[in-house]
């Protein structure tokens, strides 16, 4: 049964959206991938339904985000190694060493902030933000600029994990603060922020260090700091985690629930208090935004055996053993969330392995092999849900306990950034461009 009790903290702004001009955040307005706009393109290719295609400097996989006409995203220009400084990094790379093979081969990378017309495709800014030398090496499948920025008014809040944290004045452009929130992410970044009141919250989850931040989105000023609970293991590598926080509320009192390595926790998003944890085991790496369905939160626990679980939410302390609702053990992502579409909840595997289950007992209704990898998280509207892969392919299915396929759109690159909606069309982020589809 549905519980009044438990709804969004951002349901309001959703209703109020209608088909606005308004995506602030990864994922959109209620964090979880949901537009009411009813007019969403079906088909598309590189030669049908395009308004514009805007080539975007540098490489970046942050999703767009946009409150009005102008749409902003991040990315990274790298400066690579030349001359003698190459030659003597590719020299200590046949030695011996093994650290000596994890040795970047930039020079620099330039983070930045990009603006693009929505209306017409024109590139309107190119903003750096930070400039880091040598920056550390990152996983093939990351970027430099993979976290989705945040806006608030005025202010574009951007991560960009160990490598620092900048608040851009959009009507300015001039960058107000910068701030280093120290954590060795090992194969670059993930955790997109989220705005509550006057913070900017940060998940740190690194080798090396596990916390939790919230910084003034005014000053950059740390208002709290919140260490993740003890692990089990010395090893770093399994220490580490990548997820994007969601706000709730909860009987009245707000949530945020950050899913980490071996735990998910509940905190105070005001003072950073912990309200409850759950512990899934050995899991790390956790990319997936958790999701609402009803009275639970349904969290993917991340790489070694991923398994999607439901919570509910009115605990505290630590609940491992009293409020975990059900467990789906198999086709788990890693890196897509899921999406929660009536009474069922989708996701979709790395592999492209799709599964609708029930979303009150999680109980699988079916499992569809997709074809292609997928990093990107799905996106749903009216009657439609819509799963964008690493191969530049769409597939459009319809919601429902039978699976349905209502169409297959290919585009040039490759999907590594998750859709935004303006009015009735489509912002897609490739490896290479920003599209604009629509009828």
């Amino acid at each position: 049964m549905r519980s009044s009790l438990y709804f969004l903290y951002v349901c309001s702004a959703l209703a109020s959206v209608s088909t606005a001009a308004e995506w602030k955040q990864f994922r959109g307005p209620d964090g979880q991938g949901h537009t009411n706009s009813k007019e969403l393109p079906l088909k598309w290719s590189e030669t049908e339904n395009v308004h514009w295609k805007t080539p975007i400097p540098g490489r970046g996989w942050s999703s767009p985000v946009f409150d009005g006409d102008v749409v902003w995203m991040t990315t990274a220009v790298e400066d690579p190694l030349t001359g003698e400084a190459l030659e003597k990094v590719q020299k200590n790379k046949q030695g011996d060493d093994p650290a000596s093979k994890e040795v970047s081969l930039l020079s620099s990378v330039s983070l930045r902030a990009i603006s693009v017309d929505v209306k017409t495709g024109n590139l309107l800014s190119d903003i750096e933000l930070l400039n880091v030398a040598t920056p550390p090496v990152i996983h093939t499948l990351n970027s430099y600029a993979s976290p989705t920025p945040v806006l608030d008014g005025n202010l574009l809040l951007c991560h960009f994990g160990e490598l620092g944290t900048a608040c851009l004045d959009t009507y300015s452009g001039k960058v107000k603060w910068t701030k280093v929130l120290p954590s060795s992410h090992a194969v670059g970044a993930g955790s997109s922020p989220v705005i509550f009141g006057d913070l900017v919250i940060c998940p740190c989850d690194g080798t090396d260090v596990q916390y939790v931040a919230a910084l003034n989105k005014q000053t950059g000023e740390l208002v709290w700091k919140t260490n993740r609970p003890k692990m089990s293991g010395q090893n770093g590598d399994f220490h580490k985690s990548y997820c994007t926080p969601l706000l709730v509320e909860v009987a009245g009192k707000n949530q945020v629930i950050i899913p980490g390595a071996q735990w998910v926790v509940a905190y105070d998003p005001v003072d950073g208090r912990e309200i409850w944890r759950v512990r899934y085991g050995d899991g790390f790496s956790n990319v997936p935004r958790p999701v609402i369905a009803n009275d639970l939160v349904c969290v993917c626990t991340g790489f070694m055996q991923p398994q999607l679980i439901g919570i509910r939410m009115d605990g505290e302390g630590d609940v491992t053993s009293s409020h975990v609702a059900w467990k789906i053990p198999k086709s788990v992502p890693t890196m897509p969330s899921p999406i929660v579409v009536g009474e069922e909840i989708y996701f979709i595997t790395d592999q492209g392995v799709a599964t609708c289950a029930n979303a009150a007992k999680g109980a699988t209704v079916w499992t569809k092999r997709l074809g292609g990898n997928y990093s990107a998280s799905p996106l749903a509207s009216e009657g439609r849900i819509y799963f964008s892969n690493r191969e530049g392919e769409t597939t459009v299915i319809q919601p429902g306990k039978k699976y349905e396929e209502l169409a297959s759109n290919k585009l040039d690159g490759q999907h590594m950034a998750s859709p935004a909606v303006f009015e009735n069309s489509l912002l897609l982020r490739t490896n290479t461009h920003l599209y604009r589809i629509g009828q």
